[in-house]
Formats: C-alpha cells, sequence, structure tokens
C-alpha cells in the first residue's frame, strides 16, 4: 500500500496550482492533506472530491481560514473517528482516524507552539492526550500516523538547530515529548529507513529558504513497532512543490 502526506497550505490555493497532476501521479491508497484551510460554506461542496475515493474532512470551527484536515481512501474504512478520545481537538479540525481490519490509520495536523510559544501549553496537552489516544487504539490494532507533526526531532532534522533552539516546533519540551510518543512502541520510518540522511519536508517562505535547502522535516510517518517489518520505503517528495511544505510518502506491506 502506497500512502500519502501534505501540508498543502491551503487548499483552495492550491488547487490552483499543479496539485490534480501530482495527487494523480503519487496514486496513493490514502493520500491526507493537512492545514486545508478551508471555511465550512453550507451551499457547495468541499473543493477537492476526487473520483475514486472516500473523501473525510474536518474544519475548524473556531477561526475561520484555519488549520484542516481531509483524508481520501481508495478503500472504505470499517469506521472514522474525528478528533481523539471524546472527539477532543475536533472543534480545530485536527485529528482524522480511519480504522481498517488489520491497523489504524491516523492523520493529524498538529497544534504549532506559536509565536512567543504561547499555544506551548496547549500542544503539551494535545500531546499529552495523544498518548492516551494511542493507548486505547493499540489494545485493538496497530497503527500507521501521520501529517504535520510541528516538530524537529533531532539536530539532523533541520538546518540551523543552533540559532533555533526554543523556537517553535524546536523546543526541549516538544522534542521531548515527540521521544516519548516514540518510547511507547512506535517508530519513525524516514530514520529508521535512513538514519544519517538529511532531507527536510518543510521551508520558509523568506530569505529563498527552498531554493538555498534551509529547512525543517516536520512531516512525519510513524508506525507501530509490530508494522516496522512491514516499511518498504519512507520518502519525503522534495521534488513535488506548490506548498511551503512537500508530501512525505510511505510504502507498506498491509
Amino acid at each position: 500500500m502506497r500512502f500519502v502526506s501534505f501540508n498543502v497550505n491551503g487548499l483552495r490555493a492550491i488547487l490552483k496550482k499543479d496539485f490534480l497532476t501530482d495527487f494523480a501521479k503519487l496514486d496513493a491508497d490514502i493520500f491526507v492533506i493537512e492545514e486545508t484551510k478551508y471555511t465550512d460554506n453550507p451551499k457547495e461542496e468541499f473543493p477537492f472530491l476526487p473520483e475514486g475515493y472516500f473523501a473525510y474532512q474536518r474544519t475548524s470551527q473556531v477561526r475561520k481560514g484555519y488549520s484542516g484536515v481531509a483524508v481520501y481512501s481508495k478503500k472504505e474504512p470499517m469506521s472514522v473517528h474525528y478528533g481523539l478520545l471524546d472527539n477532543k481537538y475536533d472543534e480545530e479540525g485536527r485529528v482524522i482516524t480511519l480504522e481498517f481490519e488489520d491497523f489504524y490509520f491516523v492523520g493529524a495536523y498538529v497544534p504549532n507552539a506559536g509565536e512567543e510559544l504561547k499555544r506551548l501549553p496547549f500542544r503539551t496537552e494535545y500531546e499529552k492526550d495523544l498518548v492516551e489516544y494511542f493507548k486505547e487504539l493499540s489494545k485493538k490494532k496497530p497503527i500507521v500516523y501521520t501529517g504535520d507533526l510541528n516538530v524537529a526531532h533531532n539536530e539532523i532534522d533541520l538546518k540551523n538547530p543552533d540559532s533555533n533552539h526554543n523556537n517553535p516546533g524546536f523546543t526541549d519540551q516538544e522534542r521531548g515529548m515527540f521521544s516519548n510518543l516514540l518510547s511507547q512502541g512506535y517508530i519513525d520510518t524516514f530514520r529508521y529507513l535512513h538514519p544519517t540522511e538529511v532531507t527536510y519536508s518543510w521551508w520558509s517562505y523568506r530569505f529563498n529558504s527552498r531554493e538555498k535547502n534551509i529547512g525543517w522535516r516536520i512531516d512525519y510517518f510513524i508506525v507501530s513497532e509490530s508494522l516496522v517489518s512491514k516499511v518498504k520505503e519512507s520518502k519525503i517528495l522534495t521534488d513535488v512543490k506548490g506548498s511551503d511544505h512537500c508530501p512525505v510518502l510511505l510504502e507498506i506491506d498491509l
């Protein structure tokens, strides 16, 4: 199976670029997009509903043009869940879980700690709740977790670790929470397969950062340890443009 995750930084904007061509070429069994920035409009359909896919999406109810996640699956899931336990964080359009016979697929847009780390307490609460949510899911079947997780785990995962220490996405707290998640029995598939590779998935729009490859790796595919032997490839598709992120891809034998 082929899974793709892509923070599109605005669905309407990327649909005006080469996204439809890229989506078709990637031919994913499950394709997740984050940061749709879509605001519900009862007079129109969701702006991207490709043929051949079951579509599930959540938008932010707390602010217009903010956050949002959509998941497209060729196979109809057994069930769909929005948010974490008790649908927490669904009001921000953060998480969608699809249940299949042999695994759960979780697509997420993780909260950013924000300017001056004002949302770090909210982010910390999310990470604690995520661990509890995964504990419940993993009692039944293993998990594939993907999305813009808004953290560069180690110094290899961003261009300038020294000057970015304690900036959002590279605080000791966020990195520690990511380590804690992995310690619960999960594997960062890209780093597992490519332990020394330096490849980024996000670049600031400022200072020609993408052209200079001054970036961060903050988009991931995480799997339960029991699935790691089934992972065939985990890639960062830097040649796909249209956003300040690029897609990440997982090929797995499920």
